[in-house]
């Protein structure tokens, strides 16, 4: 089952005593805080956590799946995520 941000609402409610309305308002603010940044082509380092980077795509040759055509796909921006080494090593039970 994967997390999902209602059951991260729900979480911050019952640890931090806050209302369901004032968690909501909370996780939103954060994942605001975390989109604009991310849009401004700046990184998010959560520390313990990971760091999310922008990263920049060239302009690359690919090929349509369902029909085997060569096309150019153009250039692009990504999310990408670097986990932490705190968390690698509690995923991988050393922690």
């Amino acid at each position: 089952m994967s997390l999902t941000k209602a059951s991260i609402v729900d979480s911050i409610c019952n640890h931090s005593g806050c209302s369901k309305t004032q968690s909501i308002d909370l996780m939103e603010s954060i994942l605001k805080t975390i989109k604009m940044t991310l849009e401004s082509g700046e990184d998010v380092l959560i520390s313990g956590f990971g760091k999310f980077c922008v990263k920049e795509k060239k302009e690359r040759r690919g090929r349509n799946p369902q029909t085997g055509d060569d096309l150019m796909l153009g250039s692009r921006r990504v999310v990408i995520f670097k986990c932490s080494f705190l968390l690698k090593d509690k995923i991988n039970g050393k922690g």
